[in-house]
């Protein structure tokens, strides 16, 4: 379990203890990487603080990707300190209430800037961010849904909005690929998180995940972040600009 021993990965994201990219951060904390956490506001920070001594980050910085300099000054401060970076997790996503909640046809057009700037251009501004820093190649990760792939109900914008993510991710794979850089979305299956609270229903996706993927149970946190730690490992280097499903084979039913 130390096959990430000597890495540098910054971690967006996290919003308590049920939150994927908590589960992410443990899984590299325990092969060995030296953690970089951000949070939102002091709010967030609030509800973050019972998960920290378990990550014990090296660095742990504000990050609103809607305030400007914010995301730039993360990368400044990492390349003061250590001058590299080697793993960036991506798991920021927000859509408006009144928009989520609706019809796609009638999002509004605020909401749907709003959502696709912080969703999917906010990655495209972390891999520009971290692009420099990478020099001995690395891993860029960001978290999709199945919804980005096909219509799931009550997903409303965010399908849009993760089908564009998924597309970026293929895109920035091979813009950055000569650098060695990978790039992935990771696609997990339903997960009951603060996040996934605010989609209409979500219950009803729980017990649909549980009732029909082929391994008839959902996937937890801990699921998400070995796969996702293993993307980042020797031996995932030959893999980029995939969808990595962890959802217990739902995605391969019609």
């Amino acid at each position: 379990m130390s096959t990430l021993t000597g890495k540098i990965a910054l971690v967006t994201g996290i919003a308590n203890e049920q939150s994927i990219a908590y589960g992410i951060a443990k899984a590299l904390k325990a092969r060995g990487a030296e953690l970089i956490i951000t949070y939102v506001n002091d709010r967030t920070l609030d509800f973050i603080q019972p998960v920290l001594p378990s990550l014990e980050p090296a660095l742990l910085i504000k990050c609103d990707v809607t305030q400007e300099g914010d995301l730039e000054n993360v990368f400044q401060q990492i390349g003061q300190r250590w001058g590299k970076l080697d793993i960036a997790l991506h798991s920021i996503a927000f859509a408006p209430k009144a928009d989520l909640h609706g019809r796609v046809v009638d999002t509004s057009r605020d909401g749907f800037l709003q959502a696709m700037d912080v969703s999917c251009h906010s990655f495209v501004r972390l891999a520009k961010q971290a692009e420099p820093l990478m020099k001995d190649g690395g891993t860029l990760i960001t978290l999709s849904y199945y919804g980005a792939e096909k219509v799931v109900p009550n997903y409303g914008v965010m399908g849009p909005v993760k089908a564009a993510l998924e597309a970026t991710t293929r895109y920035l794979a091979v813009e950055l690929g000569p650098k060695k850089i990978r790039v992935h979305a990771v696609s997990p299956g339903p997960v009951q998180t603060r996040a996934a609270s605010g989609i209409p229903e979500f219950s009803s996706m729980l017990e649909d995940a549980t009732q029909r993927a082929p391994l008839q149970e959902l996937v937890d946190i801990d699921d998400v972040g070995a796969a996702t730690a293993f993307l980042c490992e020797p031996g995932a280097a030959a893999i980029t600009g995939s969808v990595f499903y962890v959802d217990g084979g739902m995605h391969i039913l019609a």
